[in-house]
């Protein structure tokens, strides 16, 4: 398998082991994860292309790219799997899979999955000041949060992005210590408490196996 390069799964969609029986069509955010797991369970019918990263500061773009992913691949004959949550589609793309007649992950977006579904909606009322980082965002906080809300150019903005919130939460996939100083390093940023909880793959371990089942 290829090294996957954030700088490309963020800006480009990207085929990881191009052939295979099962086609996951994912978003760029979950390639480390996804690619892990497929190594690790051995799903060798199982073939992943990443839809940009990006995509996620345009969700109303997401369901227009992932139905033309899904339908390229639905039109080479095997079976395929969205790897997306709703993602702030606001349901559109769960109308879009329905349409294809393809299976989505449930759930709002990656961090309800990654926490485990019904864990999140456990927590999210209580946690509504919670700003969450997985180990994908904290290794591209700048690229997906600092840039984009110019508080590189203008720090005085992060009261008004950031005043309502009160703490950072990091899902970590992975222990891995570079991430997790990103991840507080992100938090000092905001100028936010810092909370690092373990999840692992959550919800996505077992959405996948049921894909390439």
């Amino acid at each position: 398998m290829p090294t996957l390069d954030d700088d490309e799964l963020t800006e480009s969609a990207v085929d990881i082991d191009g052939g295979g029986r099962v086609a996951v069509v994912a978003c760029g955010a979950l390639a480390h994860e996804i690619v892990a797991l497929k190594r690790l369970n051995g799903w060798e019918h199982m073939s992943v292309h990443c839809l940009p990263a990006i995509l996620h500061n345009h969700p109303d773009r997401i369901p227009a790219a992932v139905e033309e992913a899904v339908a390229a691949k639905l039109a080479e004959g095997v079976r395929v799997f969205v790897a997306y949550a709703d993602c702030g589609t606001g349901g559109r793309l769960e109308e879009t899979c329905r349409r294809l007649g393809v299976e989505m992950i449930p759930g709002p977006h990656c961090y309800s999955f990654f926490s485990g579904v019904g864990n999140f909606a456990e927590t999210a009322e209580e946690e509504i000041t919670a700003f969450y980082l997985t180990d994908f965002l904290a290794r591209q906080f700048d690229a997906f949060v600092t840039r984009p809300l110019g508080l590189d150019r203008h720090p005085e903005l992060r009261e008004t992005y950031f005043g309502h919130y009160e703490k950072v939460v990091y899902l970590a996939q992975t222990e891995d210590e570079v991430l997790s100083g990103k991840a507080r390093e992100a938090a000092r940023t905001l100028g936010l408490a810092f909370e690092r909880r373990f999840t692992g793959y959550g919800d996505l371990a077992a959405a996948l196996a049921r894909a390439g089942g």
